[in-house]
């Protein structure tokens, strides 16, 4: 029945998946990057913190310092600028660095390290403006809003907490050094942030594990599509035997013309037919240049009769050769004397025209 409705049951195959892969159609995850993201930037954040402080610390004493020997004009100002610009590189780097490695290694490991060329191609349908307003206010595209909505939900109770004990800190209410102020950011920052990281790792494995899900979901096959993709990729059963049927006949028609240049044919005498040649200038043995059985081995006796090549009757010599040769194949060695006693049989009955073969070219 579900055969019949097109239900999909069927475990994906592996051309399927291949498929699928060069599409970029595989599980992944925005959470996965964003919590790679957050957890590098704040470890970043926090094993350089000292030297950003000390930095942007030197950088305000240098000013307020010379604040009174500061040239203001328009030359100057564009160098204040340059240098200050210099000051929040040098102390956002380690953060930016650390962040953009980290989201490239996320995005590479959801791919398990494959790249997908037909997702990579230009598709103009992707940037058109139409079919995207359309996404955008599709029913599909207002489940992952809910859902974003919800994240956000669960890490702001996350926070919260931390939040309010941050505001209830009494430097807020009596005054402090500029030391303790350094060290209050720091810890305040510090278990903020391991909050919201130990919230963005669990929805990342959440939103992962569920794109896992819906993947292997969509890839799922109906048993007619199992079925289609294994005609296509071994061929049409039918095509094939029609195929075969086709090679055989070749094969046997090939086989048959080359029976008038046989020297000798044995038969048994009328289940089985070996065709037999032997050239000595040009042959370690005799060789079979044909064989059959039952209407093959009738036509090739009919054919030699034709072409007046003797036609010798060996029951077991004819059983064996059929058995343990292949055409253009050498004989066995345990036949060799019993054939060269029917070709010598042959060439002494037929001389005339064994002379006269061995005289010419053999074609």
């Amino acid at each position: 029945m579900s055969e019949q409705t097109g239900d999909k049951t069927e475990q994906a195959t592996p051309k399927r998946l291949e498929e699928a892969q060069r599409k970029g159609q595989f599980a992944r995850s925005a959470e996965v990057q964003t919590a790679f993201v957050f957890v590098s930037g704040l470890g970043a954040l926090v094993s350089s913190g000292s030297e950003i402080w000390r930095s942007l610390g030197n950088s305000m004493l240098s000013t307020f310092a010379h604040l009174h020997e500061m040239n203001v004009s328009e030359q100057m100002v564009g160098q204040y600028f340059v240098d200050a610009i210099k000051v929040v590189g040098h102390c956002t780097a380690p953060v930016v660095v650390a962040a953009v490695v980290a989201g490239l290694f996320a995005g590479v490991l959801q791919t398990r390290f494959r790249t997908s060329p037909e997702a990579m191609e230009m598709n103009w349908e992707r940037v058109n403006p139409m079919n995207g307003f359309t996404r955008l206010f599709s029913a599909r595209a207002a489940v992952p809003a809910l859902v974003g909505i919800v994240k956000l939900g669960l890490l702001v109770g996350l926070s919260a907490g931390a939040v309010e004990r941050i505001m209830r800190d009494p430097m807020f209410y009596t005054p402090v050094d500029v030391a303790r102020i350094a060290t209050f950011m720091a810890d305040s920052a510090v278990g903020l942030g391991t909050r919201l990281v130990m919230g963005v790792i669990g929805l990342a494995a959440i939103d992962y594990g569920y794109n896992i899900w819906q993947n292997q979901r969509d890839m799922m096959m109906t048993k007619q599509e199992v079925k289609d993709e294994f005609k296509s990729q071994e061929g049409n059963p039918q095509v094939k035997s029609a195929m075969r049927r086709r090679k055989r006949g070749q094969s046997a028609r090939k086989m048959l013309a080359d029976v008038p240049k046989a020297d000798v044919v044995v038969t048994n005498p009328t289940h089985l037919a070996v065709a037999l040649r032997y050239d000595r200038k040009t042959m370690r043995a005799p060789i079979v240049i044909a064989k059959g059985s039952r209407l093959n081995a009738l036509r090739i006796r009919e054919i030699a009769k034709a072409n007046q090549v003797p036609v010798i009757e060996n029951k077991p010599l004819a059983r064996m050769m059929f058995k343990h040769t292949r055409v253009g194949g050498e004989i066995p060695a345990e036949v060799y004397a019993a054939v060269a006693e029917i070709l010598a049989y042959v060439y002494r009955t037929n001389a005339y025209r064994y002379y006269r073969e061995q005289s010419q070219p053999r074609g």
